[in-house]
C-alpha cells in the first residue's frame, strides 16, 4: 500500500490533532504500511498505541488487536472513537463482557469493512468459532500489546499468549507488530522466538524517564508515611499498588477516613464497581486508586503525579511499567515504593507448590528486585541497565541515591577476589552463592559441595554476605560480570571483566544500605508531624536522648529490660509528636491503654515541660484516624484466647494466616494488653525450648529483636517460637 511521509502526516493530523510524530513512531509506522513485522520496545508515555492505531485507520482491512485486559480494550475503542467523528463502529472489542446481540453486532461491523480496528483477548482469540469468523475477514496486520505476557520471563505472563503464532497461522498471514513498555533482552527474544519473528525490525526507544524521581523508602510505617505523603501534595492524582485485594480495601478505606478521596480497584471487584472506580479517577472524581496490578495498563491518564508501592512489585519490568504510570505529560511524577524483605520471603513462599523452573523464574526476578532495592547505586542506572540500556551519567539528580549519594570506595582488591572465586568455580554458581563463600556463611548446601574447604571460604569474612552480593552487583552494572539467565542467573566473568582481571584499575563502590524487617502495621491512630520524617528517626535528638535517660530510671525502678518499658520506636514518636497527655501518648507506635497508663506519666512530664520551656509548636493537628474494625478483630483474638481456643482456629476464623496473627498478637501485647497464651506455647513448644528463649529475653536481649534473639540462640530455633515466646515474655512482664 502507497503511503508517503506527507499522507501519513496528514492523516496523523486529520485524527489524532498532532503535527508531529514523537520518537520512531513515523518509522515504525511506515514499516508496518510496507508489510514488515515490527518488534517495538518503548517506555510507558512513549506513544505506543499510536504505532497500531494510525495504520490501522490507513490501510484496507481490519487490524486485529491482542490485548490482556477488558479495562484496556473499552479505554483504547472509547478513544478511538472519540478521534474518528460519526463511526462508532470504526474500533470493537470482542471478550467475555458482550452480550449475543452486542457481538452480533461486532460482527455486522466487520463483515461491512466498518471496524478497521478489533481489540481481542488471547482468550477470545483461540476460540473456534472466532477463528472461523475472522478467517473470512481480509486482516491488515496483528498488533501484540504488551507482548511481554507471551514470555515466562516477563513480569506478567499469560500462558494463553504462547499460542498467538498458533492461531494466526490459522486465521491467515499478515504482518505481525509486538509492543511492549517492559522487556530484557532475554524477555525480547523469548517473544519474537514464540511469534516466529525472529526477522523483525526491532524499534528500541530509550527506557529513561527524565522526569520520573525514584525513591525506597523502608517499611517502618507505611499507612503514616503514605497519608502524610498525599496530605503533603493536595489535589494530585495518584495510584498506590497493593499485592492483596484485601490491603487494597483497608488502604482505599483508610485514606478516605484521613480525608482523601480514594478508591479501591481489583479483580475482586464486580464489572460495573471497577469500571465506575477506574471512570471516578479518569475524571478527577476522587485523587487517588488504590489496586492490586491490574489497574493502570493502557489507561491514558497523562497528569498521574505520584505512584506508590505498598509493597515491593514481583518483578522489575512490573515495576518499571507502573511507575511508568506516573508524568505521561513530562512533567513531575514521583515513584515511591516500601520496602521490608519480610515481604520478598511472602513471595517466595507463593511461589512454592509451582513447578521448578517456575519457582526458579520466580526467585531470579525477584533477586533482581531485591538487589535495586538494597543497592546505594543511581537508581535509574540499574534500571536502565536491566534493559539493556546503558546509562552513562554519574549523577541522575532524579532518585534518592543520587540526591544523597553515599561514601565510595575503591573496590579494586574486592572485585578481584570476587572474579579469582567465580573462575576457580567454573562460573557455575549465583550471586548468593558466592556471597555466602566470601563471608564465611557455612550452609548445608555449601557443605554439600564441600566449597566450606575450598581456600577461597571466609576470605572476606570482615564483611557479610550483603557487602558481597552488593559487589558482585555492581560488577554486573560496570559489565564485568553477567548473568546467564538461560542456567537461572549464573554468573560469570565477561571479556572485559578478564581484562581487569589482568590488569585492575580502579573502580569507585558503595556499600549497600541496611533495611528494617517489616513494617509496624500498628493500627491505633496517630499523631504525625506534617513534614516527612525519614524511617528510622527524624525526631527531636535532644529530646530522645532525654527519653532514653528516663527509660533507663523507669526500668532500673521496675526491674525490667529498657525496650520492655517502650521500644525505640515509640521514644523516636514521642520525640517527633510531643504528646503531653495519657490519650496522645497513647497515639505513638507501640504504645497502647496499658503501657501509656503503666509507665507514661514520667514521660509525658518531661515531654510537658520540655515543650514550655522551648516553645515548641506540637504537630496536634495532623491525626491519622483507622477503621474501627481493626480493634473488633483485636477483640475478638482476645476473647478467642481468654477461651483458649486453638491459633489455628482463631486464624481460620478471620480468614488469615498463621503470621496475621502472629503479627496481631505482637500489636496487642506491644500496646499494653496482657494475654495468657501458654496454653498454646506447651501444647507447640519444648518445654526446654521455651525456658531458654524466655530466659534470654530476660537477662541478655539488648532489644525486642527477633533477628538478635534467632543468632543468638542458634540453629534450633525457628522464628514463630521466639516470637511466640516473646509475646509471652512481653505479656507477662512489662503488660
Amino acid at each position: 500500500m502507497d503511503i508517503t511521509s506527507s499522507d501519513l502526516h496528514a492523516k496523523l493530523k486529520s485524527f489524532f490533532g498532532f503535527d508531529t510524530f514523537k520518537g520512531l513512531q513515523e518509522e515504525i509506522i511506515m514499516h508496518l504500511i510496507g508489510g514488515g513485522n515490527a518488534f517495538v520496545l518503548m517506555p510507558t508515555g512513549g506513544g505506543k498505541s499510536l504505532c497500531y492505531q494510525l495504520p490501522a485507520l490507513c490501510m484496507e482491512g481490519t487490524a486485529i488487536v491482542i490485548s490482556p485486559l477488558i479495562a484496556l480494550m473499552k479505554n483504547q475503542v472509547d478513544a478511538i472513537r472519540g478521534f474518528v467523528q460519526n463511526k462508532e463502529g470504526i474500533a470493537h472489542f470482542l471478550n467475555s463482557s458482550l452480550s449475543k446481540t452486542q457481538v452480533q453486532l461486532v460482527k455486522e461491523n466487520l463483515t461491512e469493512g466498518i471496524t478497521k480496528l478489533l481489540y481481542v483477548a488471547p482468550e477470545s482469540l483461540t476460540k473456534e468459532e472466532n477463528i472461523a469468523f475472522l478467517k473470512t475477514l481480509k486482516i491488515s496486520f496483528y498488533a501484540i500489546d504488551e507482548a511481554h505476557c507471551i514470555s515466562e520471563w516477563g513480569h506478567d505472563f499469560r500462558p494463553e499468549y504462547r499460542r498467538i503464532h498458533e492461531i494466526i497461522e490459522r486465521i491467515g498471514k499478515a504482518p505481525v507488530i509486538a509492543l511492549t513498555a517492559t522487556a530484557t533482552p532475554k524477555v525480547q527474544s523469548d517473544i519474537q522466538k514464540n511469534l516466529g519473528m525472529m526477522d523483525a525490525k526491532v524499534f528500541k526507544s530509550s527506557f529513561n524517564r527524565p522526569n520520573l524521581y525514584y525513591e525506597i523508602r523502608d517499611k517502618s510505617n507505611p499507612k503514616r508515611d503514605i497519608v502524610r505523603f498525599i496530605k503533603d501534595n493536595p489535589g494530585k492524582s495518584g495510584i498506590i499498588y497493593c499485592l492483596s485485594r484485601k490491603k487494597v480495601e483497608e488502604l482505599a478505606q483508610l485514606l478516605n477516613m484521613n480525608g482523601i478521596k480514594a478508591l479501591p480497584y481489583h479483580a475482586g471487584l464486580d464489572a460495573a464497581t471497577r469500571s465506575h472506580n477506574q471512570d471516578a479517577f479518569l475524571m478527577e472524581e476522587i485523587d487517588v486508586i488504590v489496586a492490586t496490578i491490574a489497574f493502570g495498563m493502557g489507561i491514558d491518564k497523562p497528569d498521574v503525579r505520584f505512584v506508590i508501592h505498598y509493597d515491593i512489585p514481583k518483578s522489575l519490568e512490573g515495576y518499571y511499567q507502573e511507575t511508568g504510570r506516573a508524568g505521561r505529560d513530562g512533567a513531575e511524577g514521583k515513584c515511591i515504593a516500601f520496602y521490608s524483605y519480610k515481604d520478598i520471603q511472602k513471595l517466595e513462599k507463593f511461589m512454592q507448590g509451582k513447578p521448578i523452573s517456575e519457582q526458579e523464574i520466580g526467585k531470579q526476578l525477584l533477586l533482581d528486585v531485591v538487589s535495586y532495592a538494597e543497592t546505594n547505586q543511581c537508581r535509574r542506572k540499574i534500571l536502565l541497565n536491566y534493559f539493556g540500556e546503558d546509562f552513562t551519567d554519574c549523577n541522575c539528580g532524579a532518585c534518592d541515591n543520587c540526591l544523597v549519594p553515599k561514601v565510595q570506595f575503591d573496590g579494586k582488591t574486592q572485585m578481584c577476589l570476587v572474579m579469582e572465586l567465580i573462575l576457580s568455580l567454573k562460573e557455575n554458581f549465583k550471586a548468593e552463592y558466592l556471597a555466602d563463600i566470601l563471608s564465611g556463611v557455612s550452609n548445608s548446601v555449601i557443605k554439600s559441595y564441600n566449597h566450606h574447604k575450598h581456600p577461597l571460604f571466609g576470605a572476606g569474612k570482615g564483611k557479610g554476605p550483603r557487602f558481597w552480593a552488593a559487589v558482585i552487583r555492581q560488577g554486573l552494572v560496570l559489565h564485568l560480570l553477567d548473568k546467564d539467565i538461560e542456567r537461572y542467573g549464573l554468573i560469570f566473568v565477561t571479556p572485559e571483566g578478564m581484562k581487569f582481571y589482568k590488569t585492575p584499575y580502579t573502580i569507585m563502590l558503595t556499600e549497600d544500605r541496611t533495611f528494617v524487617d517489616g513494617e509496624d502495621d500498628d493500627d491505633s491512630d496517630a499523631l504525625i508531624s506534617p513534614k516527612h520524617v525519614p524511617a528510622g528517626g527524624g525526631g527531636d535528638p535532644v529530646l530522645l536522648a532525654m527519653l532514653k535517660d528516663v527509660r533507663k530510671s523507669v526500668s532500673r525502678k521496675v526491674n525490667l529490660p529498657a525496650w520492655i518499658v517502650f521500644s525505640d520506636q515509640s521514644l523516636e514518636d514521642m520525640s517527633i509528636m510531643y504528646p503531653v497527655t495519657i490519650d496522645e501518648l497513647k497515639t505513638c507506635q507501640g504504645v497502647g491503654e496499658g503501657k501509656a497508663r503503666k509507665f507514661g506519666r514520667e514521660f509525658i512530664s518531661l515531654i510537658a515541660k520540655y515543650v514550655k520551656e522551648n516553645d515548641i509548636l506540637r504537630p496536634d493537628d495532623f491525626v491519622v484516624r483507622t477503621a474501627a474494625n481493626k480493634s473488633a478483630v483485636k477483640v475478638f483474638i482476645i476473647q478467642s484466647i481468654d477461651r483458649k481456643i486453638p491459633f489455628e482456629d482463631i486464624a481460620r476464623a478471620k480468614d488469615m494466616e498463621m503470621e496475621e496473627l502472629i503479627t496481631e498478637l505482637e500489636s496487642i501485647v506491644n500496646s499494653g494488653t496482657r494475654i495468657n497464651i501458654d496454653y498454646y506455647i506447651r501444647q507447640h513448644l519444648d518445654e526446654d525450648k521455651m525456658d531458654e528463649i524466655y530466659e534470654y529475653f530476660k537477662e541478655e536481649a539488648q532489644s525486642d529483636s527477633v533477628s538478635d534473639a534467632l543468632k543468638e540462640l542458634g540453629p534450633d530455633f525457628e522464628e514463630e517460637e521466639v516470637r511466640l515466646v516473646r509475646i509471652k515474655f512481653i505479656s507477662e512482664l512489662g503488660n
